[in-house]
């Protein structure tokens, strides 16, 4: 088990500012979460309050409610505030509903394992 040192510190205070702002905070896994910073520790644990899931694929997005959600600091890649002033999607997106957005990314996953799978059938053509 790894402790904190004093140069970890600094790290986790700077969350400081991001008090009761909403944030868009970037997971290990690639998950995008959005919510309110309510609450952190020294090893950047947080507590996000209305916090949703935000998948996007393709042009289509689709926030899913998480509610009052704890965040593990070793999983946090990004945190960044967002501006509540400026529009938060491109005007092409198109917000869907819950299900439409499973079945996209169930469909983008099936083409993804395709084209892994035509590309180790092709490996033999390989020339160099």
């Amino acid at each position: 088990m790894s402790w904190a040192g004093p140069e970890d510190i600094y790290l986790s205070t700077s969350l400081a500012s991001y008090l009761d702002k909403k944030l868009l905070v970037l997971l290990r896994d690639g998950r995008k979460l959005l919510g309110t910073l309510r609450s952190f520790d020294q090893f950047a644990n947080a507590v996000l309050e209305g916090a949703c899931e935000r998948v996007i694929v393709g042009d289509l997005y689709c926030d899913i409610p998480l509610g009052l959600y704890i965040i593990r600091g070793e999983n946090v890649v990004l945190i960044g505030e967002l501006d509540l002033e400026k529009e938060e999607l491109p005007s092409h997106m198109t917000c869907v509903s819950v299900e439409e957005i499973k079945r996209a990314q169930k469909a983008e996953e099936v083409a993804s394992d395709l084209k892994g799978t035509m590309k180790k059938r092709m490996d033999f053509l390989d020339m160099d």
